[in-house]
């Protein structure tokens, strides 16, 4: 039975490729983030969209169900991100015996490296962080959604993957990746604007966990922060002690919680260092609907409107 489903799947995808029929398309996202931009490109092209790890969810601690090989199974694009951050899906695809269209949303992106552990420090401070060329003692910093630019990359390989999987829809997708990669550069230019406001000595950030990189990088920012690039990584002691020294002598006033790492560790900190922490940020997931980060474009616009005002110190 199962290997007469997958025939019949099978030969229905080059079908809907073809003849790009007003069926509903189904597509699978890995992660929240992905799935918005997935909307974003297909518009009002009926999708049954299927996202793996959704709002407030922890892709780095992720792990598929039977369900969510069935819904790979039928489906006939698969979009992923790529660089490390959804490396459990190989199994998954395996297991669901997927033959549709896989898209990796970040290919074509300058990628950011950071040390393989936890502490990204590079003198000067604890956590300091430049970004590197990729080299074989280092690991790629998988969030590169945090730069709207890279974004702009991430909408035209969706656009490709939906072409692909769904020929007859193409002009379609081109025109709305298009029209959104034109929001996702006003979107850049607010957030350019409303960084410079602060002055450079104090555009520093504290976080729980090192998934602002791109972000920082792109509007001359410098994150720190107790855990690296994956929420796997325990911090030591002296890194946390570090971390604490350097709060206290540059007087950083913008430190925040991220809405899916556990507080606990930068609770302390903050507690110790004698700061308080300033607010919730989106980092690897969006909100659920009614939250004030639904979306992408919302998701920077939120985190922009907390960072800005607590670089500055305002109360």
């Amino acid at each position: 039975m199962q290997r007469r489903a997958l025939f019949a799947a099978a030969l229905s995808l080059p079908a809907l490729r073809k003849a790009g029929a007003q069926t509903t398309l189904p597509v699978v996202a890995t992660f929240s983030i992905l799935g918005d931009l997935v909307r974003q490109v297909a518009g009002d092209r009926p999708l049954a969209l299927s996202v793996f790890v959704g709002p407030d969810g922890d892709a780095h601690d992720f792990q598929p169900r039977p369900s969510d090989a069935e819904k790979l199974r039928g489906a006939a694009l698969l979009v992923r991100n790529g660089l490390g951050f959804d490396d459990w899906l190989g199994r998954l695809t395996n297991a669901a015996g997927f033959r549709g269209v896989t898209t990796t949303a970040s290919d074509g992106v300058t990628i950011r490296a950071a040390e393989a552990g936890h502490d990204h420090s590079h003198g000067g401070g604890a956590g300091r962080r430049r970004p590197h060329a990729v080299q074989p003692s280092r690991t790629p910093d998988p969030h590169a959604w945090g730069n709207p630019r890279n974004v702009q990359t991430y909408v035209r390989n969706i656009a490709a993957g939906l072409s692909s999987a769904d020929a007859g829809n193409a002009t379609l997708y081109a025109r709305n990746a298009a029209a959104y990669s034109a929001r996702l550069g006003t979107l850049d230019a607010e957030t350019r604007a409303a960084v410079a406001a602060v002055p450079e000595a104090r555009r520093k950030v504290l976080t729980s966990h090192d998934a602002f990189g791109y972000f920082g990088d792109a509007y001359g920012i410098q994150f720190l922060a107790p855990q690296g690039v994956s929420t796997h990584s325990e911090p030591s002691a002296a890194d946390v002690a570090g971390l604490i020294r350097q709060v206290r002598a540059e007087g950083i006033s913008a430190v925040f919680v991220e809405n899916m790492t556990s507080t606990s560790t930068l609770d302390r900190l903050a507690r110790e260092a004698g700061v308080r922490v300033r607010g919730r940020l989106y980092s690897d997931s969006l909100s659920p609907p009614d939250g004030p980060a639904p979306s992408y474009e919302a998701l920077i616009r939120h985190n922009t409107g907390l960072i800005v005002p607590a670089m500055r110190g305002d109360a």
